[in-house]
């Protein structure tokens, strides 16, 4: 029987697939719906309110370096998840997977929510009354995606191609 260490070894490829698609996902997810749909922020909107047209123009550049950088993870997490595919050692499991892309979003809110929300400022989920309970629902959220993600891989099992 194989040493579940090994088991998760061989299936890292697949787990880095994910975990570089979740970032993507969990990128796209805050941008069209919290950017976009809901219109809650934008990048910079906490330093550049959307008060002119000069402070639109900027937010809506830096939106779409966001969108870059989601899309570079997701391009990247596709790249590793083909790769993998073709690797007759790399054992797949649906579970394995989802869980990794939920560490993947999760990781995405909780790095982002930490670095843009609390640590430099530039913006927060929903500025307001209530700032900071959005902000740390919004680190919360990402936590417990990491957690869900991690007791998915661990309890999943695997199949050989």
């Amino acid at each position: 029987m194989e040493a579940k260490s090994e088991t998760l070894n061989r299936r890292a490829p697949i787990i880095t697939a994910g975990i570089f698609l979740g970032v993507g996902i969990g990128g796209f997810i805050d941008g069209i719906l919290l950017h976009q749909i809901l219109q809650w922020h934008h990048m910079l909107s906490n330093i550049r309110p959307l008060t002119n047209m000069a402070n639109i123009d900027l937010n809506m550049v830096w939106d779409g370096f966001f969108h870059t950088f989601n899309w570079v993870f997701t391009v990247v997490g596709v790249v590793l998840l083909w790769r993998a595919g073709g690797r007759e050692d790399v054992p797949w499991s649906s579970q394995t997977f989802i869980g990794s892309i939920l560490i993947g979003t999760g990781l995405f809110d909780f790095v982002e929510g930490l670095i843009d929300h609390q640590i430099l400022g530039i913006h927060h989920v929903k500025p307001g009354p209530n700032e900071l309970t959005w902000d740390l629902g919004f680190l919360a959220f990402g936590v417990l995606l990491i957690v869900i993600g991690w007791i998915m891989i661990k309890k999943s099992r695997v199949k050989s191609h």
